[in-house]
């Protein structure tokens, strides 16, 4: 479902936005620092999870506000809306029609997938932020991984706690924890790896062109939930020693490869499987990333029957026009998909009727 319109309240630089997208392209210029990112965050803050910042609660209330903030939108008949009240800055609330929601049920009405620049060193930071990456991808896929990661942690948090006390843990309170660990863990490493399967062959079926065809494929840990619960059970010990849990979910890792760069096998002197991706350039981890996201998006609307909303920030900045051209062409049709750019002809490529604005210091024009 599109957003068609959306409704910001002393959110970051915005003290009062309103916008009525179409459901196609939406393209908002201004300077740096005008405000335009901070609308894309407002737009991810409708699904699960902490936007597209990972920022607290609190430093999303606009500065000399009233301390909460809120973001509203229209899905159709549709309402939901996202905020903070001032007595309680870092507790998220969601409302679904008026009514009190969880924020894990947002990924029943919307699928949100974003590219940022700062995730331009997703193949070079650590297997952390490619978890949380590859999360996003699942979840678009598998409404329910937020409830079974939610679970998960939340078992996890608990657990550690408990082998960190000075007090030797109850054994029957431990192991219910490491159950329930197990439980929820299992699903998440399950939904993941069908995620990784489904769009493995998504990408291996797309020609190779101006986007890098990535290859997809899950490291560190796997295993099922009597596995898991039998890891838990036996490393306590070095589970408290370490001040949290090694065996888990939250130990994969994605690893991604350019198929389009095959590497030499010294063993039989043949060109197999592809570059691994943090050893391309950033010209071509770029690529890969844009390329994964656009095959996800296109997945997703296979899969779920609904196109995902993109939020492209600062997509264009780097790309050559041929290249701008294409993406445009690919995207035109799949969705809505909103865009940030410092300059209007960025943009003069955007096929059809697109819903452009121009942001001055957290004015919308």
């Amino acid at each position: 479902m599109p957003v068609t319109r959306l409704v910001l309240t002393d959110f970051r630089n915005h003290r009062d936005a309103v916008l009525t997208p179409g459901s196609g392209f939406v393209v908002l210029t201004g300077e740096n620092g005008a405000g335009k990112t901070n609308i894309l965050e407002a737009v991810s803050l409708l699904a699960p999870g902490r936007g597209l910042r990972r920022a607290p609660l609190s430093e999303m209330a606009r500065q000399n506000g009233k301390g909460g903030f809120g973001v509203a939108a229209s899905l159709g008949d549709v309402e939901i809306g996202t905020g903070t009240q001032p007595t309680a800055p870092e507790r998220r609330l969601v409302r679904v029609n008026g009514a009190a929601a969880a924020a894990t049920i947002l990924a029943e009405w919307l699928t949100v997938l974003w590219l940022t620049p700062a995730m331009d060193r997703l193949f070079m930071e650590g297997p952390g932020e490619r978890r949380r990456f590859l999360d996003r991808l699942t979840l678009a896929l598998a409404p329910g991984h937020a409830h079974e990661s939610t679970r998960y942690e939340a078992a996890m948090r608990q657990r550690n706690r408990l082998l960190a006390d000075d007090v030797p843990p109850d054994p029957s309170w431990l192991t219910a924890l490491e159950a329930r660990m197990a439980e929820h863990g299992a699903a998440i490493q399950r939904e993941r790896e069908h995620a990784v399967a489904l769009l493995r062959d998504r990408l291996s079926t797309e020609p190779e062109g101006i986007f890098a065809r990535a290859g997809l494929a899950l490291e560190g840990w796997t295993g099922d939930e009597a596995t898991l619960a039998r890891d838990l059970r036996d490393n306590r010990r070095r589970d408290a020693a370490a001040g949290r849990a090694l065996s888990g979910p939250h130990r994969s890792d994605l690893l991604v490869t350019h198929l389009g760069k095959p590497v030499l096998c010294m063993a039989t002197s043949r060109l197999e499987g592809g570059q691994p991706a943090h050893l391309c350039s950033t010209g071509e981890q770029k690529a890969l990333l844009l390329g994964l996201v656009l095959a996800h998006a296109e997945l997703v609307a296979d899969r779920i029957g609904r196109a995902p909303i993109l939020l492209l920030d600062e997509v264009a900045a780097h790309l050559d026009p041929a290249r701008r051209a294409a993406l445009f062409e690919r995207l035109a049709g799949k969705g809505q998909v909103w865009m940030t750019g410092t300059e209007a002809a960025l943009f003069d490529a955007v096929p059809g009727q697109a819903t452009r604005h121009t942001v001055v210091n957290g004015m919308i024009g």
